[in-house]
């Protein structure tokens, strides 16, 4: 048996333990791209509002496309059909991006996440934004981090946008 020496000898003895979980914890961290875990109202607000600007969904998808296309030397990217082909495009990791977040919500009213199918109900995605989670652990694990400065920057910022947006459409 190989005797091992630790550099201070007066130092607690140190074992790796194979018992501990992430999900007894006191919260689950947040991760993007996953199906495990819960995630709150106000994450769930923010995620989907970061995404829609990051992908562009709707009219920052036409400006953006635009702009590539003026970039790119494509002409064909700036026509209506080039703009429309590469917003659906962009709304293929969207969904899936959003399918993933709005599971984890599920999680966190303690649902299933095949429940997301219920949003394709006109007013029933509602619930999603309503509805508080679980308090503590429940089946999909441990509660949802806090709210950190970013998570409340996009949800405030979220309704200002949109007001800035309907004025401009209204013009």
């Amino acid at each position: 048996m190989k005797k091992t020496t630790s550099p201070n000898p007066y130092a607690a003895p140190s074992v790796p333990v194979d018992d501990v979980y992430e999900d007894r914890m006191g919260v689950r961290s947040a991760t993007l791209w996953s199906t495990k875990g819960r995630i709150g109202r106000l994450r769930f607000l923010a995620y989907v509002f970061y995404s829609c600007l990051l992908c562009g969904v709707g009219a920052v998808g036409i400006v953006s496309t635009g702009v590539l296309g003026v970039f790119l030397g494509a002409p064909s990217l700036a026509s209506p059909i080039g703009i429309a082909i590469s917003t659906g495009l962009a709304l293929v990791p969207w969904s899936i991006f959003y399918a993933l977040v709005a599971m984890r919500r599920a999680h966190d009213m303690d649902w299933p996440g095949w429940t997301l199918l219920l949003t394709l109900i006109p007013f029933v995605g509602l619930l999603w934004i309503f509805k508080g989670g679980t308090e503590g652990h429940n089946r999909f694990g441990a509660p949802p981090p806090p709210n950190g400065s970013g998570v409340l920057i996009g949800v405030w910022l979220m309704p200002v946008i949109v007001l800035v947006i309907a004025m401009l459409a209204a013009r």
